[in-house]
């Protein structure tokens, strides 16, 4: 992942920094990192906050699991719904 490729995340996520470095996503908002190193690939759900430390991504998630990764291995991010749209359940 680039700089850039995060700052856009950050950004699409509407993260606001805290006094403690972290970038915090809003209350009800998530985001998920997928990394790959060789053959093995890790995916990183409820992702609540995230601080970029030169090669390093450290993510915080909701239930305050820390995760350091490096940030070339981190492909991709997907960021949940925010609360206020509704889930519909079934099928459409």
């Amino acid at each position: 992942m680039t700089h850039e490729h995060l700052a856009a995340l950050i950004a699409a996520g509407e993260a606001k920094k805290s006094s403690d470095g972290w970038m915090a996503l809003p209350e009800g908002r998530s985001l998920t990192l997928y990394a790959a190193a060789g053959q093995s690939t890790l995916t990183i759900s409820r992702v609540q906050a995230v601080r970029h430390d030169g090669a390093l991504l450290y993510a915080r998630t909701i239930k305050s699991e820390l995760f350091i990764l490096a940030l070339e291995d981190v492909f991709a991010g997907s960021l949940d719904a925010p609360a206020s749209v509704g889930k519909k359940a079934g099928f459409l």
